[in-house]
C-alpha cells in the first residue's frame, strides 16, 4: 500500500503549506483515531518548541476528542520521552508534534504505536484511507476528554537515569546545548539531578529559535563554549532530543559514528554487546574499521534510523545509529534517545577516568567528500554502463582504502556522489570525476528518453 503523506518520520512540511495545515492535521487526528483506537483509547501528546506546536496541538486535541479518544497532554518532551510514556501509561498511541532538527518554519507530525515503536507502512497507509472523507464528531456522551500532564515528564527523567544505575557525575562539568528544542527542561535537569555541574546554552526557546545556530546540526558555540569554560565534555541535542553530538574538552566534535565506537568497544569489554553494530551505507569506514580491531561485527543499511533499526531486528543486534548522531541503543529503549546516548558515554568516561577524546581517538575519520549531481529526472546510477564502469576504476584506484556510494535522493531530482578514503587529494579527484560521469550520463538518459 503506498503513502501520500507519510514519510520515513510521519508528516512533515512547511507550516500553512499542505499538508501542514490546521484542517489537514484535525483530519489526520480523525483517520489516526479510527485505525488505531476505533473503540475509544487514549492518546499521549507531546511537542517541540515551535510556534506553530500550539496551533496543531489544538487542532490534533479537537479531533481525537471528537472521535471519542481521550488525550494526554505534555507539552515540550523529547521524542523518545513520547515513545517511553507512551508504553508508561498504557495509552494505545502517541503523536510528537515535531520536525526535529529542521528550522522553526517547518513542522511534523509523528506516531507511536502502544508499545512506543514507529509505525509500519502499512498502519501509516490505512491512515491515509481515511484523509479523504469528513472528520468523526461523536455525541456528547461519547466524548473523549483531554488533560495536561505536564508534571508526568518527571517519570521519562527518572527513566532515562535509571538506565546507568549508581552513576555520579559529581567533579564532571558539562556543558550542554538543548537545540532551544524539546530537551530544554528534562536533559539539564538530568545532568544536574546525577550530580554534574552543567553550563545551559540553548536553552531559551522563544518559538522561532530551535535549532538556529545551535544543537546537533550547528555546534558551533558548544565548541567554542566547552573549552572556554574547561568543561569535560559537551553534549548537543537537536530539537526533538532525538540525535546526539558531543564536543570533547578541546572543542572537537566528536560525532554520531565514534559516539558508536566507544558504545561499541565498552559494550564489548563488558560482555554486554549482542549482535552486530549497524550503521548506514554513509557511516565513515574508520569505524568499520576500527570495530573489526576490536572483533566486532559491522553491518550498513540505508540510510534512515528507521533502516538501522530494521537490520538490527533482523540480526538480533542493539546497537547501531548514524553520523548524524540518531544512535539506537536498544538494550535501553525502544527508539533513538540522545540523553540515553549521551549518558552511556559519560558513564565509560566516569569508569575509565578517560576523556572523550581519549575513547574517540582509536577510530580513524577518513576524509569522505560528497557531491550532489542535480538531474532533470530521477534515474538509477547503476543502470548506466559508463557510469558502472567509471565506479569500477575508481574503486581500482582506491584499492582497499576506501569505497564510494551512489545514492538517488528520495526527496529531490538528486545523485549524491560520495567518495571515501586514506588519502583525500586522491578522494577529492575521484569524486569530482565521478559527478562529471554521472551529470553527463544522466543528460545522455533524459536525451534519448
Amino acid at each position: 500500500m503506498s503513502r501520500k503523506y507519510f514519510g520515513t518520520d510521519g508528516v512533515r512540511g512547511r507550516v500553512g503549506e499542505h499538508p501542514l495545515t490546521v484542517e489537514f492535521a484535525l483530519k489526520l487526528a480523525s483517520s489516526a483515531a479510527r485505525v488505531l483506537a476505533p473503540k475509544g483509547g487514549t492518546v499521549l501528546v507531546g511537542k517541540d518548541t515551535r510556534i506553530s506546536g500550539y496551533m496543531f496541538e489544538s487542532a490534533l486535541e479537537a479531533g481525537f476528542v471528537a472521535s471519542g479518544v481521550n488525550v494526554m497532554l505534555i507539552g515540550p518532551l523529547p521524542t523518545p520521552g513520547i515513545a517511553y510514556l507512551t508504553k508508561r501509561f498504557e495509552c494505545d498511541f502517541g503523536v510528537v508534534i515535531s520536525a526535529s532538527h529542521n528550522p522553526y518554519e517547518d513542522n511534523g507530525i509523528k506516531f507511536f504505536d502502544r508499545n512506543g515503536g514507529k509505525l509500519s507502512d502499512e498502519i501509516e497507509a490505512q491512515i491515509e484511507q481515511y484523509l479523504d472523507e469528513p472528520p468523526v464528531t461523536r455525541s456528547s456522551s461519547e466524548l473523549g476528554r483531554a488533560a495536561r500532564v505536564d508534571k508526568s515528564r518527571v517519570r521519562y527523567q527518572e527513566f532515562v537515569m535509571s538506565t546507568v544505575p549508581g552513576l555520579d557525575l559529581s567533579g564532571f562539568k558539562l556543558v550542554i546545548d538543548c537545540a532551544n528544542g524539546a530537551g530544554y527542561k528534562v536533559g539539564p535537569r538530568i545532568l544536574a539531578d546525577l550530580g554534574a555541574e552543567i553550563v545551559p546554552v540553548g536553552s531559551s526557546p522563544n518559538g522561532r529559535n530551535i535549532n538556529l545556530n545551535c544543537g546537533s546540526t550547528s555546534p558551533g558555540l558548544l565548541q567554542l563554549t566547552v573549552p572556554g569554560v574547561q568543561a569535560q565534555a559537551g553534549i548537543a541535542l537537536d530539537g526533538d532530543g532525538d540525535r546526539l553530538v558531543m564536543v570533547d574538552h578541546l572543542g572537537r566534535t566528536v560525532d554520531g559514528d565514534q559516539l558508536v565506537y566507544i558504545i561499541a568497544k565498552a559494550s564489548k569489554q563488558a560482555g554486554t554487546l549482542k549482535g552486530p553494530v549497524v550503521g548506514t551505507v554513509m557511516s565513515n569506514l574508520g569505524l568499520e574499521h576500527a570495530l573489526q580491531k576490536e572483533g566486532i561485527e559491522f553491518k550498513r543499511a540505508k540510510v534512515g534510523d528507521r533502516y538501522v533499526m530494521e537490520l538490527l531486528k533482523e540480526t538480533g543486534g542493539t546497537l547501531g545509529g548514524e553520523t548524524s548522531g540518531h544512535l539506537l541503543c536498544l538494550d535501553y529503549t525502544t527508539t533513538g534517545d540522545a540523553l540515553i546516548s549521551a549518558l552511556q558515554v559519560l558513564a565509560i568516561m566516569k569508569a575509565t577516568g578517560s576523556s572523550l577524546a581519549e575513547l574517540a581517538a582509536p577510530m580513524p575519520k577518513y576524509p569522505q567528500v560528497m557531491e550532489n549531481v542535480r538531474v532533470a529526472k530521477k534515474i538509477d546510477p547503476f543502470s548506466s554502463p559508463q557510469i558502472v564502469e567509471a565506479v569500477k576504476r575508481a574503486e581500482a584506484r582506491l584499492a582497499d582504502s576506501g569505497r564510494i556510494v551512489l545514492r538517488p535522493s528520495g526527496t529531490e531530482p538528486v545523485i549524491r556522489v560520495m567518495v571515501e578514503g586514506s588519502e583525500e587529494k586522491l578522494v577529492r579527484e575521484i569524486c569530482r570525476d565521478l559527478a562529471a560521469v554521472v551529470a553527463a550520463a544522466a543528460e545522455q538518459k533524459v536525451a534519448v528518453g
